[in-house]
């Protein structure tokens, strides 16, 4: 199982420089999912900040056809909380309660992460959690 992070999608929707990548992820063999929090993450981007109608924005990420989001349970939230509190640093390390929710969602034998966020490439990186480093906003790939 892939687990996409919200800046994955939003770069597939908006046809950004990971795009491509995002839809050979989508298209491969592997399942693929986004948290809850990352669905709400989605949603929130395309309707405040792109501007997209409400209705369109749910049928965008519906029209993705992802596997069901894991649940934020309590036992995802305690683990996620644990890991931004082991890890955050407001300059060197931002990562969201999102990002560390979709981390630990990908922390299970055999799932991995994809993403285009270096501090949360880091944060996989020294947790040990497998990821797919996407190119950015600017075509650049950061090894994982």
């Amino acid at each position: 199982m892939i687990v996409l992070d919200a800046y994955a999608v939003i770069a597939f929707l908006k046809g950004e420089a990971a795009a491509g990548q995002v839809a050979q992820l989508l298209a491969g063999e592997e399942e693929t999912t986004l948290t809850a929090l990352g669905v709400a993450e989605v949603v929130d981007h395309l309707v405040r900040l792109v501007g997209a109608e409400e209705d369109d924005a749910v049928l965008d990420v519906a029209q993705l056809a992802l596997d069901s989001p894991s649940p934020v349970d309590a036992s995802l939230g305690v683990r996620a909380g644990l890991l931004r509190a082991r890890h955050y640093h407001r300059k060197n390390r931002a990562v969201s309660l999102a990002d560390c929710v979709a981390a630990e969602t990908a922390r299970r034998p055999g799932w991995s992460l994809a993403t285009a966020d270096p501090h949360l490439l880091d944060l996989c990186r020294d947790e040990g959690i497998v990821s797919i480093p996407l190119p950015d906003s600017s075509g650049q790939t950061r090894p994982p």
